[in-house]
C-alpha cells in the first residue's frame, strides 16, 4: 500500500488502458457481471432506502442500471477516471430520444473524477457501491476516506475487490525474475483495516474463490486485454520475456488444465461498511451528546 512498492501501480496506464477499452470491455465483462448479481443479491437482506447513490468506479454503467431497478426513486452518480468508459455509459441520444424522455426520471449523472479525490459534498451520498475498483489503487486508504466523507451519517458503502490469490495460475507460469508480470492485489485483512482507519464502523466482509475457464492462454491474455486489465504494476518489466520464456508459460500452464481447460482464480473480496456518528470533531475534540430526561422538553 502507500509507499510499499509491491504494491505501486502506474496510474497514467491504467487511465489509458481503461479508456481504450471502453468500446470492448462489457463484451469480455463476465466476472464483473457475477459479481455485480451477488452484491446485489446482498442488498435483499439489507434496510436501505438511499435518496443518493454513488457508483464509484462505474465504467460503462452496467452496475447503475441494476441499482436503478432496485432504488427507482433514488438519483443515481457514476464515477469513472476514464472519459471514454462515461461517454459509454451516457450513450449516444438523438433529438428524438432526448425528447421522448422529457417528464421523466432522468438518468444518472456521471462524473470523471478520481477516487481519492471526488468532486461531491460531505454527506452528499447515502449509498456508495464500488464493484471491482478497489484493487486498482496502490493504497485504498484515501478513497476510502473520499468515500467515508461523501456518505451522509448512517449511510453504507458496499464493495468488490480482488485478494492476493486472483491470476495465482498466471502468476506462477510467468517468468519473474525480470519483475512482476502480474500486479499484486491487498489482503482483505489489510483492507479492514483500512476501513477502520477511514472511518467506518462495523466492517463486514468475505471472501470467496471464482474460476473462470479458457481454451489457452491467449483467450486469457485478450480478455484481460479488452477489459483493461492487464498488468500495471511499476515494477512491471518493459520487454518480452523471450520466446523461451513464453513457451515455458505455456507448458506450466496446459499441466494445469481441468477437462481440457486452462483455470483462471479470481480471489473476489465483498463487504460493507457504515458510517456512524462521529465521536469526535475534526479537530480532534470530543463530541458530547445530551439526551433530554423523559417528560422534559
Amino acid at each position: 500500500m502507500a509507499g510499499d512498492a509491491d504494491f505501486a501501480l502506474d496510474r497514467k496506464l491504467l487511465i489509458r488502458r481503461f479508456g481504450r477499452a471502453a468500446a470492448s470491455c462489457d463484451e469480455v465483462a463476465v466476472l464483473a457481471r457475477e459479481v455485480a448479481r451477488r452484491m446485489d443479491e446482498r442488498l435483499d437482506y439489507i434496510r436501505l432506502e438511499p435518496k443518493r447513490i454513488l457508483d464509484l468506479g462505474c465504467g460503462t454503467g452496467a452496475d447503475l442500471d441494476t441499482l436503478g431497478r432496485r432504488f427507482p426513486a433514488a438519483q443515481r452518480v457514476g464515477a469513472d477516471f476514464a472519459l471514454p468508459m462515461l461517454a459509454r455509459a451516457r450513450g449516444s441520444r438523438g433529438l428524438f430520444e432526448r425528447l421522448r424522455a422529457l417528464g421523466k426520471p432522468q438518468g444518472p449523472a456521471l462524473a470523471c473524477a478520481d477516487a481519492a479525490t471526488l468532486p461531491f459534498a460531505r454527506a452528499s451520498m447515502s449509498l456508495v457501491w464500488s464493484n471491482l475498483m478497489l484493487n486498482w489503487l496502490a493504497d485504498p486508504l484515501p478513497a476510502l476516506r473520499e468515500v467515508h466523507r461523501v456518505l451522509e451519517v448512517d449511510g453504507m458503502l458496499m464493495f468488490s475487490t480482488l485478494g492476493p490469490d486472483t491470476l495465482r495460475e498466471l502468476r506462477a507460469a510467468l517468468p519473474a525474475a525480470q519483475g512482476e508480470r502480474v500486479h499484486r492485489f491487498i489482503d482483505m485483512h489489510d483492507l479492514g483495516d483500512a476501513l477502520v482507519q477511514a472511518g467506518f464502523s462495523d466492517p463486514v466482509m468475505d471472501m470467496e474463490v471464482l474460476t473462470l475457464t479458457y481454451a489457452d492462454l491467449d483467450e486469457l491474455l485478450r480478455d484481460l486485454r479488452l477489459s483493461g486489465c492487464a498488468n500495471a504494476s511499476l515494477a512491471r518489466p518493459r520487454g518480452l520475456a523471450g520466446k523461451g520464456g513464453w513457451a515455458a508459460a505455456r507448458q506450466t500452464l496446459e499441466a494445469m488444465r481441468r477437462d481440457g481447460r486452462l483455470p483462471a482464480t479470481f480471489e473476489v473480496v465483498q463487504g460493507h461498511a457504515w458510517k456512524a456518528q462521529p465521536k469526535t470533531t475534526e479537530d480532534g475534540r470530543a463530541i458530547v451528546r445530551f439526551q433530554p430526561r423523559p417528560g422534559k422538553g
